[in-house]
Parts: structure tokens; sequence; C-alpha cells
């Protein structure tokens, strides 16, 4: 559901973002001090919760973007639903309790006691999460690369930011199931090169990945196009807010693993990505109500691109090690270049409708 235009300054947009950028960097000062009893230990943890929170928003500003285009399509009740609940959710329940769950499944343990281990022993709590990426890589690549491909291939799109590539894939979208072979494809290329009883584990996972795209999707349709049956409450949103949950979860895997590489402290990482998500639930809220989308018409592109390319490092993460730094600048750069073509594009226009003005007060 589409939303005006607002007057509030951009800043006003981030006012609870700031906030909890100085409660989560006071809690982290006070986990370093409790944790370590020095200055320098405090300032550590400081430090790192500062790094993983920038880290969270490099990578997730694309996924602020997608959530944008969903949102404005969801009535006033489910948008605001989304980024209450859902930022709950996006917080506890993929920064804390996501790999806690993963931590119990890998080593067959209960909740509780991979609490303990992630509290007591963070090197073998890290060590567990960091052999569960590549089920988690091939996982969320697959879902993140179908979301990515779904809005190329889709033969009503008319907006196109490189229009070669792009209308031959609009083109393509009346093949059916085209994106889901392309996939199916790409999961063969890698499970060859992985080999061995690795390529079995990648395959099943991505598998899952796709049913799961899938599965949202058909479970979203059935959803909001039963708003005749569903109560006023629940209309126009529900299938969009599982999407987004999913997608959010997807988009969570990379940031969550990344974050190792810097901290084994699952609760410092806690509190650095949590401090990041605020600002992407900010960066979307300012993209809905100020329409920013409507008026750079090749920013959704650039996230797309972000999202494709984020899929198919965290394939190529299988395989060889890739710095989150070049994740996150990749993504930042594709959104970066979409926004200047989209200035220039309405640059352009302004140019093209003074002169046409010019042309009829002189003819």
């Amino acid at each position: 559901m589409n939303q005006p235009a607002t007057h509030h300054s951009s800043l006003s947009y981030f006012r609870w973002a700031f906030i909890v950028t100085a409660l989560g960097l006071v809690l982290g000062a006070v986990l370093g001090w409790q944790t370590t009893g020095t200055i320098g230990g405090m300032a550590t943890v400081f430090f790192i919760c500062t790094v993983l929170a920038v880290l969270e928003i490099s990578l997730s500003f694309d996924n602020a973007i997608v959530n944008a285009n969903k949102l404005k399509e969801m009535t006033p009740v489910w948008q605001k639903r989304f980024l209450t609940w859902g930022i709950i959710i996006a917080v506890f329940g993929m920064r804390i309790v996501f790999p806690l769950a993963i931590v119990a499944i890998a080593a067959r343990i209960g909740p509780w006691d991979a609490l303990v281990l992630a509290a007591r022993e963070p090197e073998e709590y890290a060590r567990i999460m960091n052999d569960a990426h590549l089920p988690i890589a091939a996982f969320g690549g697959t879902f993140l690369m179908m979301v990515g491909l779904s809005y190329f291939f889709d033969h009503e799109k008319k907006i196109h930011w490189f229009r070669g590539l792009e209308k031959v894939m609009a083109r393509s979208a009346t093949i059916r199931g085209i994106e889901i072979a392309f996939v199916l494809a790409l999961i063969l290329v890698f499970s060859w090169l992985i080999g061995g009883e690795q390529a079995s584990v990648f395959v099943h996972c991505a598998i899952y990945g796709l049913l799961t795209f899938l599965a949202v999707e058909v479970v979203g349709e059935l959803l909001d196009a039963s708003q005749q049956t569903m109560s006023a409450a629940a209309k126009g949103g529900l299938g969009a807010f599982i999407y987004l949950e999913v997608l959010d979860a997807s988009f969570s895997f990379d940031g969550v693993i990344g974050a190792f590489a810097l901290t084994q402290n699952l609760f410092v990482i806690a509190i650095g990505l949590g401090i990041g998500a605020m600002y992407v639930r900010s960066m979307t809220i300012m993209l809905v109500e100020k329409g920013t989308l409507a008026e750079y018409r090749y920013l959704e592109h650039g996230a797309f691109y972000a999202i494709l390319i984020l899929s198919v490092i965290m394939y190529a993460q299988t395989l060889v090690h890739i710095p989150e730094v070049i994740t996150g600048l990749g993504g930042a750069t594709l959104i970066g270049l979409s926004l200047w073509s989209s200035i220039r594009h309405n640059r352009r226009e302004r140019l093209e409708d003074h002169a046409n003005r010019q042309e009829e007060l002189h003819a």
C-alpha cells in the first residue's frame, strides 16, 4: 500500500536507532569490563560492537530497500506489525536464538546447554558455528538468489537499469520455471566443485532453501489472496510479513557468521548486530514514508543486484574465504551506482521538460 511522502527530516527517522546505539555501546563497555576487568578490554569490546554495527548496516542496506519495496504494498496495520514485531524477531530471534539453535542442532544439545556453552566456552561455540557455515551458506544463498532472480525474471517489469540484460530476463520470464532451472544448474556446478561428502550436504541444504522460497511464495499468495474470508486485521499483509521475516533471516546468515571473525562472544555479537538492525529498520521506514523508491527509479535494481552478488558470494564461501568487507563494499557500490544513475535520469528528465516548455512558449 503506497504511503504519501512526508516532510520529516531524514535524521528524525534515526532517533530510536541513535538511542539504541548509545544504550548498546554502554552495555558493550560494561560487558567488556565484566569479562576482562581492564580499561583496555572494555575499549576493545566497545570497538568491536561499533564495527559489528557498521558491518550489519553495510551488509543489510539492500535488505532495507527490499523491505521498503514490500512494505509499500502492505496495509498500515501490517506495516506497523512488521516494524515492531519484526524488529524484535530480527534482533533477538536471528542474532541470539538462531545462532543458539544452530549450535544446539549441530552439537545435539539443548538450547540452555548451547547458551551455557556460548558463555563458558566461546571458542568451542565459535568452532561449531563455523563448521555449520556450509549448510547455512547453501540454504541462505539459494533463498536470496531466488529473491533476486524473481525480481528480474518478471514479464511485467517495465523499468530497466541495464537495459539489454534486463529486457532479456524480462522476456525470458514467460518460460515457466526458468529461474528455478538456473539455480538448480548453479547448485550442481558448486556441488561438483565442492566434491566429497560436503557436496551432498550442500545440495540438500540448497534444495531446502529453494523449497523454502517456493513455500513462502505459495503461502503468501494464498494468505493474501484469501482476503474475502480473513479477518480485517489479517488482510493484505500476513503473507508479506512471513516473506519479509524469512528474507531478513537469509540476510542475517552472512552477518552472524561473519561476526565470529571479530569476536566469539555471542552477547557482543548480539549487541553489535542488534544496533545495526535498528538502523536498517529506520532506513526502511524512511524509504517508505519519504517515497524514496519512487523518486530514485533504479535504487531497487541496485538492491536486487546486490542480493544476487551476496548469494553468489555465499556460494563461493563454501570454497574459499571471502572477507566480509568485500561483501559489504560490493553491495554498497552497486546501490551507490544505482542511486547515481537515478539522479542522472531525474536531471535529464528535468532538462527535457524544461526544453519542451521553452519550445511550447516559442511556438
